[in-house]
């Protein structure tokens, strides 16, 4: 099969052709039609996240159709239509995992990081982190729900019943969740790198009540905020934008450095908490939202020997949405 691999020394990814996997007892074979390129997988590529392995192939946005089963697997068959997320294996009897807190496994593995991902053109995935997807939405739609979607959605789900949010950083996740809190009839404020006024007009096309700089101040006091973009320095800015009791969540998974701030702004029971990947019970509540609420997912195609342009696009902000890999054709 054709695959992206990451070369560790180069920083880049290289086309190459190697063995297609066999799956093990629990896994499945996936034959991989789109996956969706998020901003974690730069976080890999740039060795922010600790022992990244050489030649790992990234992606964790998988959409395909199971090719082949292994012996224990009863829950999917040969054919189905299935989405591989980050989160891609767990103990299963850790105290975490006993109490549906997977996510916070201490020997998790993860799709396109510690397993091999979808930059491909077949993945093996455990069984158990395989989806059924939604039929209203076509392969390359489908493909940023699985991580764009479902991080928004615990995102989202983390700051309860806040009516006025904050959205820092308007890319794939947040022109998701947008439509969902519009839909709930939330308020959503967003929060662009200063001058981008492509991603102002983007935010206000997908259900913002208002779109603004960064370093701008919220134009009311919010009940939260979600933090996309991975900028320690908007910590302080959107703690000082929540009212009392508000909350500020960090839905990456990394951060640059939060700097040092005075205490008032987290004083009057403001909260700030992080988002660890996510749940099977996200991941089928999430899917099963997305049926009844339709969303409109903006994508931009690149062939699967473009990833790297797909990266380097992404990383400097040239379109709106979310960048998918054709690894088929449609």
């Amino acid at each position: 099969m054709r695959a992206m691999q990451l070369s560790k020394r180069s920083g880049t990814l290289t086309l190459v052709d190697i063995p297609i996997p066999v799956p093990g007892p629990t896994q499945v074979l996936v034959r991989v039609s789109v996956c969706g390129v998020c901003r974690t997988d730069l976080h890999v590529m740039d060795g922010d996240l600790p022992d990244v392995p050489d030649a790992i192939i990234p992606g964790h946005e998988i959409v395909g159709t199971v090719a082949a089963l292994g012996a224990d697997v009863r829950e999917l068959v040969v054919g189905d239509r299935v989405g591989v997320p980050w989160l891609g294996a767990t103990c299963g009897s850790c105290r975490f995992c006993l109490s549906h807190r997977e996510n916070l496994c201490e020997t998790a593995r993860f799709t396109g990081y510690t397993l091999n991902g979808g930059y491909a053109e077949y993945a093996v995935a455990e069984a158990r982190f395989t989806f059924k997807l939604p039929e209203r939405y076509d392969d390359a739609t489908a493909a940023p729900l699985l991580c764009a979607g479902l991080i928004g959605y615990r995102s989202l789900g983390m700051v309860g019943a806040a009516r006025r949010i904050g959205l820092y950083g308007f890319g794939a996740a947040a022109h998701l969740i947008a439509q969902i809190a519009h839909a709930q009839s939330r308020e959503i404020y967003a929060f662009t790198r200063p001058g981008d006024d492509a991603a102002m007009a983007f935010a206000l096309a997908n259900g913002a009540r208002w779109a603004g700089a960064s370093d701008a101040p919220a134009p009311t006091c919010l009940d939260a905020a979600i933090l996309f973009a991975p900028v320690g320095d908007l910590v302080p800015k959107a703690l000082a934008a929540v009212d009392r009791g508000g909350i500020v969540v960090c839905a990456g998974i990394h951060m640059s450095d939060i700097p040092a701030f005075p205490y008032r702004l987290i004083w009057g029971e403001r909260q700030v908490r992080s988002v660890a990947n996510l749940t099977r019970d996200d991941g089928l509540a999430f899917l099963a939202l997305a049926e009844r609420i339709p969303l409109h997912v903006t994508t931009k195609a690149y062939p699967l020997e473009q990833a790297n342009v797909a990266l380097s696009d992404l990383r400097r902000g040239a379109f709106s949405g979310a960048a998918v890999l054709q690894v088929r054709a449609p």
